[in-house]
């Protein structure tokens, strides 16, 4: 039995050494990371809104007579929308525009009188004062009854109809939406260093190019420019807002949407490893570098930005570095191991990266 177990841990004792030498000459992929200038694509949560969007709402009470609109249609600028019912309101013209001849004729006759020196010229004057009067509350009498007629101010989209034909409308009660989508603004945050990167690089005069990817993960055909940046930073959040315009001709883009604008920055002489070079602990990213001694030292990184397969390195390695990019989960720190070298251009020319 003796002689069994000897023989029995000597096997075990070769098994063990030969799958050591086995593991010791198995080669594990190592590249290096890439030092090029290349772009990033950012994206920022953004909202649409239509150039021009108003309240449509009466100016007089009274019933509602007409709809001449549905709701989503298309008008012109002076098209009539509504039509309050306007029969109070042109008793009063009547009325206002009957005083008005009244106070003519008295003027006419006062200033007879006066010609023969019957009346002073206060009289004159006063006759005079109660014209204009009655002249002034005829063309307020006017703007009354034009008020009954509710027309569109600009070009644009009906939006949901409020009160329905021969509702009592208040005064300021609103009756619908008006948008003008011929131009749309989209307005999106940006942090302080990435307004500051922006602005820097960006030429006098210069607009800075954006895309705008729709909810539907689609990006719009027409790309955009920023025009506009606002004054002061937030002081809560750190950022600052911008706007950009797109062009509507097609008219897809509808007030109120949401979506992400896409806006690419170039940087210099950028530190990129692939992503699967890297693993996570505990919310932190990590890469194994080799030393001289083909000894593996796992560092810890951090990212500046993302793209589709590949990492940009903000610090923890450089391109002089050798880092382990396949095998990642078959070592530990400190393990000694043996590989191959695959040059970074190589590696990273399957991937997808842009180019400057």
């Amino acid at each position: 039995m003796l002689t069994g177990l000897c023989a029995l841990l000597g096997f075990a004792s070769c098994k063990s050494t030969e799958e050591e030498k086995k593991e010791e000459t198995t080669k594990l992929l190592v590249t290096s990371p890439l030092k090029m200038d290349t772009t990033v694509t950012k994206e920022y949560v953004c909202q649409i809104r239509s150039i021009r969007n108003i309240e449509v709402k009466a100016q007089e009470k009274g019933y509602l007579e007409r709809v001449y609109v549905d709701e989503g249609q298309f008008v012109k600028a002076g098209q009539l929308l509504f039509k309050i019912m306007p029969t109070l309101y042109q008793a009063e013209l009547e009325k206002a525009d009957a005083e008005a001849q009244a106070a003519d004729i008295e003027v006419q006759n006062t200033q007879s009188l006066a010609d023969r020196n019957v009346v002073s010229k206060n009289e004159l004057a006063l006759a005079s004062a109660k014209a204009k009067k009655a002249k002034a509350e005829l063309a307020l009498a006017k703007t009354h009854l034009a008020f009954t007629d509710i027309r569109a101010p600009f070009d644009g989209i009906v939006d949901q109809l409020h009160l329905k034909q021969g509702s009592l409308v208040e005064e300021g009660e609103l009756l619908t939406s008006l948008s003008d989508n011929s131009q749309m603004w989209v307005y999106f945050n940006v942090s302080e260093p990435e307004y500051l990167n922006y602005q820097t690089h960006l030429k006098p005069k210069e607009k800075m190019k954006v895309e705008l990817l729709m909810a539907n993960k689609e990006v719009f055909k027409h790309p955009g420019y920023v025009e506009t940046i606002e004054a002061e930073f937030n002081n809560e959040t750190g950022n600052i807002a911008f706007r950009a315009t797109f062009p509507n001709h097609e008219g897809l883009l509808r007030h109120g949407e949401t979506g992400s604008i896409l806006m690419k920055e170039q940087l210099k002489n950028a530190i990129i490893i692939p992503q699967k070079a890297t693993l996570e602990i505990m919310d932190k990213k990590y890469v194994y570098i080799v030393n001289k001694d083909n000894v593996v030292k796992l560092t810890p990184i951090t990212i500046a930005a993302e793209i589709p397969d590949l990492f940009i390195i903000k610090d923890g390695v450089t391109d002089g570095d050798k880092i382990l990019l396949e095998g990642i989960r078959k070592v530990q720190d400190g393990n000694k191991i043996s590989f191959e070298y695959e040059e970074p251009a190589k590696v990273l020319s399957h991937l997808k990266l842009e180019s400057e």
